[in-house]
């Protein structure tokens, strides 16, 4: 009974402490620490609001301490802050008074910056604030700094009715959310010339209608919104050539290093079925779902010379039905395909460079295949003219790099496909579709390229790759980024070694 009295007291009195609410304040007197002097929210456009930035602060002494006010000093503020998950005292979260801090505690203040170029510094673009701590004798402060960059922004118009400007794509049911670029517009002037003054940012689909022609210049960015891209129509035509100095460059629009190699942050470039005279040089495409998408071709080639394509979510560049030229390209880490050839076509890769490590067992650096079964399982069968990779590196983390699907039709062509001087990740195989690869000196089969880091998009060769004086003669006197490749035995792939 003794004991049972006991330990319900003992009981008693951990409840009793647990439900205290009578813990006494005493004012702050300016000895907060903080995790960070200064945050740094990393660059945005001019009205696009940033990622969530989080600041700690620390009441390190033994007492419970009531910090009188937390506010942003400038009263007209472009940043947000909440204070330990409460919001401020008035509309813009600026103010909050009266914060307790417990003894040996901390709690988090959590940054956002909505900002224009017009509000920030004309000579640095900085626009600054700071959180400031208490009053008087007593204020603590942390800086905040935020780097504002302008750009041109194109968007679909909205209309008097409330309604937006929409795009109809053939073989498409639905209407999507776009624009026709115009060549008078009253903001951004022609915009069928985009210049490298300052970078472009995209709402929607930005698209080139007939007869219309896109130049886009050396040293050009391009930033696409969520759920936008770019679409050169029937008749249309790209011109996207930068050169090594000044390559053009497409992305997502959060330039924040955590969004750096984020896949599927935009949807795609879709060079449809009838555009014409497309080329590409000197290009990165970064963080789409499909990076380039080449619906057939009008019987031209399309050239695509010393360009990258990294990090898209499904195929990094899907082809249908298409010719296509390419030399120096480089395409790495897809959710489906790196290089995904399909329904036929012409195709033609010289020192190419294709790697998928996406984080799955079912991934491949290149798929070729020449027909699509439709919803009655019935097969559609397209001529494959050819598909010639030489001097490339096909690899990646699945056992098998390379995907081919060719049609039962015995009339299907399947013609020219052929992997002259390749180094290729490939496992065993019955199917006949496969015995090339196997005992075929003008292919390295499961040799490591040693490339330099694959999940940072680093694909030059290392010195103990299995690339390195394979090639056929040098059909091509420089790598993708200007180096001499030797006549004789230059390495496979875009790289050229480098001591």
């Amino acid at each position: 009974m003794r004991t049972f009295i006991f330990l319900l007291f003992i009981g008693f009195a951990i409840s009793m402490s647990s439900c205290r609410e009578d813990f006494e304040f005493e004012p702050s007197t300016g000895n907060l620490t903080f995790s960070k002097d200064t945050v740094y929210c990393d660059t945005v456009f001019t009205n696009i609001s940033s990622s969530t930035y989080s600041l700690k602060v620390y009441n390190k002494s033994n007492k419970d301490i009531k910090i009188p006010t937390i506010r942003l000093a400038r009263p007209d503020s472009k940043y947000r802050i909440t204070v330990d998950g409460m919001t401020g005292e008035n509309q813009n979260n600026h103010t909050f008074r009266d914060v307790e801090l417990l003894a040996k505690d901390s709690m988090y203040i959590f940054i956002e910056v909505t900002a224009d170029v017009a509000s920030s510094n004309p000579t640095d673009f900085l626009y600054t604030d700071q959180i400031l701590f208490d009053e008087g004798t007593n204020q603590q402060k942390v800086e905040l700094v935020t780097l504002i960059q302008d750009a041109y922004f194109l968007y679909p118009k909205r209309f008097s009715d409330g309604t937006t400007e929409t795009l109809e794509i053939e073989g498409l049911s639905d209407s999507i959310y776009g624009f026709f670029l115009d060549e008078n517009d009253p903001v951004n002037g022609n915009e069928y010339l985009w210049e490298n003054d300052k970078p472009y940012v995209i709402y929607g689909y930005a698209a080139v209608p007939n007869a219309k022609t896109l130049e886009i210049k050396p040293g050009a960015r391009i930033h696409f919104h969520a759920d936008s891209g770019l679409i050169i129509g029937n008749g249309a035509t790209l011109k996207a050539k930068g050169t090594l100095e000044d390559k053009i460059i497409f992305e997502g629009d959060r330039l924040e290093p955590g969004f750096s190699n984020v896949a599927g942050q935009w949807e795609t470039i879709w060079l449809t079925a009838g555009s014409t005279a497309n080329e590409m040089e000197h290009v990165i495409i970064k963080n789409a779902v499909v990076g380039l998408n080449i619906d057939s071709n009008d019987g031209n080639f399309m050239p695509i010379k010393n360009t990258e394509i990294y990090n898209s979510s499904l195929i990094g560049l899907y082809a249908k039905t298409a010719w296509i030229h390419s030399e120096n390209l480089v395409i790495n880490n897809a959710g489906i395909a790196a290089l995904a050839c399909t329904l036929g076509g012409i195709y033609e890769f010289r020192h190419c460079t294709f790697n998928n490590n996406w984080a799955s067992s079912r991934q491949f650096a290149v798929m070729i295949n020449n027909f699509y079964k439709d919803e009655n399982n019935i097969e559609h069968a397209f001529p494959l003219g050819a598909a010639t990779f030489t001097n490339c590196i096909i690899y990646g983390s699945n056992t098998y790099a390379l995907s081919l699907a060719k049609s039962q039709n015995p009339d299907a062509i399947w013609e020219n496909l052929s992997f002259l001087k390749c180094v290729m990740k490939f496992g065993t195989s019955t199917d006949d579709l496969y015995s090339f690869i196997f005992n075929n000196p003008e292919i390295k089969r499961n040799e490591n390229p040693y490339f330099l880091d694959v999940y940072n998009n680093k694909l030059s060769i290392g010195e103990l790759s299995s690339a390195r004086g394979f090639g056929d003669a040098a059909i091509l006197p420089f790598d993708i980024l200007g180096n001499a490749r030797p006549l004789l035995n230059p390495d496979v792939g875009a790289y050229q070694f480098q001591e």
